[in-house]
């Protein structure tokens, strides 16, 4: 199977990456077969491709037509390439042990919309998490869409899939890692009192309606983010980024 990633910074990191097969790179000009870009961002992607040898071909229209009338923004270039690598929950566990450093999961409970699932995983790579847990049923999976808005990050990102959240809460627990679930309810307490500094999952639940009741109970410790404005919430991508980014500064102060 293949599929078709675009936009310049989810096609540029997926080559940095290396983690895919690559099948052949299209760059969009104003004549077909033209000349490949010299400079400018195209022409770094231009210059990887080479590097691993890959097809590249320059054409009018086509493809960028078609992505067009679905409103994707291609900016000029797509890459066919394999399936998106998931890795299991152990190689995330690797990962952290090989850094040396207490592991840092994400773990999100049925998210639905893409957009949301990029931002996260986006500021997830950013902050250091080791590892993304997503279920396999009933939640967004790594798409193309979902590279192109976490900018390329969940192509440098272990991703993991799994069949049940709540067995792997328990999972985790048995592993001495602590599992913090982000709350709105106005009783939970807030953020600024959780220690976040340890081994440590951060659940996020599905927009809406947050964090499913079983996994609820079934985290160490719920956090809340306070509000102090009129909106009642903000998005799951949103407060869950300011969560992670909680836990790095407590790490780093440790």
């Amino acid at each position: 199977m293949s599929e078709l990633l675009y936009g310049r910074h989810a096609v540029h990191e997926c080559l940095r990456a290396g983690r895919r097969h690559f099948y052949r790179l299209w760059i969009e000009g104003k004549q077909e077969d033209a000349p490949l870009p010299k400079e400018g961002a195209i022409a770094a992607i231009v210059v990887e491709a080479e590097r691993r040898r890959i097809p590249t071909r320059v054409i009018r229209g086509g493809l960028f037509d078609r992505l067009r009338r679905e409103n994707v923004n291609a900016q000029g270039v797509a890459l066919e390439v394999g399936d998106y690598p998931y890795v299991d929950v152990d190689a995330c566990l690797r990962i952290a042990k090989q850094a040396g450093e207490p592991p840092l999961l994400l773990i999100l409970d049925h998210l639905q919309d893409p957009q949301n699932l990029g931002t996260l995983i986006r500021t997830a790579e950013a902050v250091g998490v080791h590892g993304v847990m997503i279920p396999e049923r009933r939640a967004a999976r790594v798409t193309p869409a979902v590279s192109n808005a976490s900018a390329g990050a969940v192509e440098h990102l272990a991703v993991a899939q799994v069949v049940n959240i709540n067995r792997l809460i328990e999972d985790l627990k048995q592993r001495n890692i602590w599992v913090a679930g982000l709350d709105s309810e106005p009783t939970t307490p807030p953020l600024a009192n959780a220690r976040l500094d340890g081994a440590l999952a951060v659940v996020v639940g599905s927009e809406g309606e947050g964090l499913a009741r079983l996994t609820r109970e079934k985290c160490d410790f719920l956090v809340r983010l306070p509000m102090v404005g009129r909106i009642e919430s903000l998005n799951a991508a949103v407060a869950g980024s300011i969560v992670l980014y909680a836990a790095r500064q407590a790490r780093a102060a440790k």
